[in-house]
């Protein structure tokens, strides 16, 4: 059985690196369900965030760095990371299911982007987990439309040595 992995790619800024890394998922057979890029703290770096598919990705990982321009690549584990994604979601609200609509959103801190005659967008940014529930809630109001970004995720920073704070030492 085949289960989700987080796959993040450090790449120098460089014309077809995204082009070469996708192609390289779709060779092998493996089907991305998320891809996000974006600059990093260094300008001439970005980093591509992929949620894919498949039994083991030691293989994949090994194959990742043989291509040109990839700096790192690290499989994040659930535990191990810090993972958002952003939703636009626009659904049926007409004027006597407002309040209760607006209230119900208020709970997962979702914010009503635009408001038009029959309808309301709302804009969630969260786990993946928190917008897969938030959905679920509005889901009986009437989805519209809806878009999701691609996953973003960092490794968490190791804040504990056995259980107690770590000390920087000066």
């Amino acid at each position: 059985m085949s289960q989700h992995h987080v796959i993040s790619v450090l790449v120098e800024n460089k014309p077809g690196v995204l082009a070469r890394i996708a192609s390289m998922f779709a060779r092998r057979g493996f089907n991305i369900h998320s891809l996000a890029v974006g600059p990093t703290a260094e300008p001439e770096m970005s980093r591509i965030t992929l949620v894919v598919d498949g039994p083991e990705m030691e293989q994949i990982i090994k194959q990742l760095y043989k291509l040109v321009h990839v700096v790192k690549v690290t499989e994040m584990m659930p535990a191990d990371g810090v993972e958002r994604e952003v939703m636009l979601l626009r659904i049926t609200a007409d004027s006597e299911r407002r309040g209760e609509i607006l209230d119900a959103a208020g709970i997962f801190e979702a914010k009503a982007v635009d408001v038009g005659v029959k309808t309301i967008t709302f804009e969630l940014s969260g786990t993946p987990a928190k917008l897969a529930d938030f959905l679920e809630l509005m889901r009986p109001y009437g989805i519209v439309d809806l878009v999701k970004s691609g996953r973003i995720a960092l490794t968490k920073d190791a804040k504990t040595r056995n259980g107690r704070p770590k000390l920087r030492s000066a």
